[in-house]
């Protein structure tokens, strides 16, 4: 079921931005560029890179001043009653990864078309160091609303936030695509494709997670890697 917080509980959403605003910001030298191309109003469609489960938060206080970000989240975070709760104050919409979830689009381009901000990670889940294609949900939510704005968020250094003690520096850039917003004809897989390359093109995939945790992904990125070439000699 996909339930949405009515605008005068975002007040979560206001607390936790202020509560992680010190971690994210201070501990990890948050740098934001491009933040003056948030709109005041309106519709508006948030597409980033993900390589870390620390994105969400990043970019929602990189944002915070200028907009309130709705974003798609896998629904097993609802599975703990408390997250749950928080994440309906915070008005995200849970989505059944790895699979077509209409409910949980209806409700996003509802959203959009309210005017309210729309956050979407077309890869799905965090990328662990691999390239990982890009869906086409997000392009399906700008076709179905075509007056929303499109903009990129790039993301670089997030994964370095539960490194201790290394300490993180974050960078967030918002942009508008160069290749512009959703073209006539353009499919909303091909829209993906375009705007997930922009964004990667300065966000090269990184490995999350502390030393163990990290040094299995490695492990992965390099055999994925080694597959990718070979498949590509053939």
């Amino acid at each position: 079921m996909v339930r949405m917080a009515p605008e005068s509980h975002l007040r979560t959403y206001g607390v936790v931005m202020t509560l992680s605003r010190p971690y994210v910001a201070w501990w990890g030298r948050l740098k934001t560029t491009g933040a003056d191309l948030i709109p005041a109003a309106g519709p508006l469609l948030l597409v980033a890179n993900h390589d870390s489960y620390w994105d969400p938060v990043v970019i929602g206080v990189a944002a915070n001043k200028h907009r309130q970000i709705r974003a798609l989240a896998k629904a097993s975070l609802w599975k703990n009653k408390v997250v749950g709760k928080i994440l309906d104050g915070m008005g995200q919409i849970p989505i059944l990864r790895g699979q077509s979830d209409a409910k949980a689009l209806d409700a996003a381009i509802e959203a959009l078309r309210s005017g309210v901000t729309v956050g979407v990670f077309p890869e799905g889940t965090i990328s662990r160091g691999t390239q990982t294609r890009p869906r086409s949900g997000a392009g399906r939510l700008a076709v179905a609303v075509p007056e929303a704005k499109l903009l990129c968020a790039r993301v670089i250094g997030s994964v370095d936030l539960v490194r201790f003690p290394k300490r993180p520096k974050i960078t967030v850039e918002f942009f508008e695509p160069a290749g512009g917003q959703p073209k006539p004809g353009e499919s909303p897989a091909e829209l993906m494709e375009r705007v997930t390359a922009e964004i990667r093109n300065g966000a090269p995939y990184a490995i999350p997670g502390r030393k163990k945790a990290a040094a299995k992904y490695r492990a992965k990125a390099a055999v994925a890697l080694a597959e990718n070439l070979e498949q590509g000699k053939s």
